[in-house]
């Protein structure tokens, strides 16, 4: 199955796929942000942010060319070679592996393209999902970052994860062997 699924580049025909998700507060919630934004800002922001060269955004599809979710690198850094990772997959998908597949193909661009020494993430701790697929990935918990998120009224414990080149690498030629 993972042949069969790509990531590509965010094309502007992608913004109505991604405004439904942005605006998914089950989504949301879990990307500590509030569930408000119009197309219009977004298209705004994809045209203004289009050559940035500190985030790399992508679209997960199948054979099919279907939208199966948004992936998302951040605050690439290359003097310090790290970058924050994010992912979101559709409702619609969610629950049939997507996410564990779309980590490993954001990791492999982030250490076989970008040449990056450090990925990271903030994960929900309660988001028990969440986190069995970056752990089963090879991330590692850094540190908590208690009452740090305020979601429906309420403080949310977030976790700091954390994958390195050298652990991604050392995984990468196991599952070869």
């Amino acid at each position: 199955m993972t042949q069969d699924i790509q990531l590509r580049a965010l094309e502007k025909d992608d913004l109505s796929f991604l405004h439904k998700l942005l605006n998914n507060p089950d989504i949301m919630n879990f990307w500590f942000s509030e569930s408000y934004m119009s197309l219009e800002s977004l298209k705004e922001s994809f045209d203004k942010n289009k050559d940035n060269e500190q985030s790399r955004e992508f679209i997960l599809i199948n054979q099919d060319h279907d939208r199966l979710g948004f992936v998302g690198l951040y605050e690439i850094e290359q003097r310090h070679r790290n970058a924050e990772f994010a992912v979101m997959i559709d409702p619609a998908y969610q629950g049939k592996g997507y996410a564990t597949i779309a980590t490993q193909l954001a990791m492999d661009y982030a250490f076989a393209v970008l040449n990056l020494h450090k990925l990271y993430l903030i994960v929900a701790k309660e988001n028990e999902k969440a986190s069995h697929i970056y752990k089963k990935a090879g991330f590692q918990t850094e540190g908590e970052m208690s009452e740090h998120f305020y979601i429906n009224g309420e403080y949310h414990d977030g976790v700091m994860m954390r994958i390195f080149d050298n652990d991604y690498w050392k995984m990468a030629s196991q599952k070869n062997n």
